[in-house]
């Protein structure tokens, strides 16, 4: 049978509007650790921490089981509380759509991000290095240093930002006008930590 087209982001919104209902709660601490951990029995996936890269055989398996886990549980929807069902063939039209290299920034600064295949021929090729708070909250005094500190390392290619904690000292809260103030001036406040640095063409 010929699939008419790929899943696109209607068909995704409108299974976020009718999948099975389920609780955060439920889907954090029942559904999702319960499946992963029949699946790394199943699998046997044993990870030995002297060892930073899996084999490929380890590699292989920790991939089917992953592919496992999408294909029987899904993905879950916060906004909603419904779990998203998506079929094999879907995963797989997507993976063959995803590009195998992208460029992170523009200019001198920017870098190729490469598909690194296990064993393959880009295997051992340099990764690419995002430096930054991770989401963490920074205050608004520190903000920019923080971010100029990364920014000047000469082994970070990529800018992965923090949050800002406040905003003209009101507390950031979800979902409203001083949220979206705040992630502006986080945008903002990340560039110019990047030119500072001398690498305005930084990828964020």
């Amino acid at each position: 049978m010929v699939r008419e087209r790929m899943l696109d982001l209607i068909e995704v919104w409108k299974r976020s509007e009718t999948g099975p209902k389920v609780s955060e709660q439920e889907w954090d601490f029942k559904i999702i650790p319960n499946k992963t951990m029949e699946l790394v029995k199943e699998y046997d996936i044993k990870i030995d921490r002297n060892t930073i890269i899996p084999d490929k055989d380890l590699a292989n398996d920790i991939y089917e089981a992953g592919f496992r886990l999408l294909i029987e549980v899904g993905y879950y929807n916060k906004t909603t509380g419904r779990v998203i069902k998506v079929t094999e063939d879907e995963i797989k039209d997507g993976l063959k759509a995803a590009p195998s290299e992208i460029i992170l920034g523009a200019g001198k600064d920017a870098v190729r991000m490469v598909q690194r295949k296990v064993g393959g021929e880009n295997y051992r090729r340099k990764m690419v290095i995002q430096g930054g708070p991770t989401g963490a909250p920074c205050s608004e005094k520190y903000f920019l240093p923080i971010h100029v500190s990364y920014a000047q390392e000469s082994v970070v290619d990529t800018i992965v930002n923090g949050v800002l904690s406040s905003f003209r000292g009101e507390d950031v809260t979800p979902g409203t006008p001083v949220e979206l103030k705040a992630v502006k001036l986080e945008q903002q406040l990340v560039r110019l930590a990047c030119s500072i640095a001398g690498r305005p063409g930084m990828g964020v």
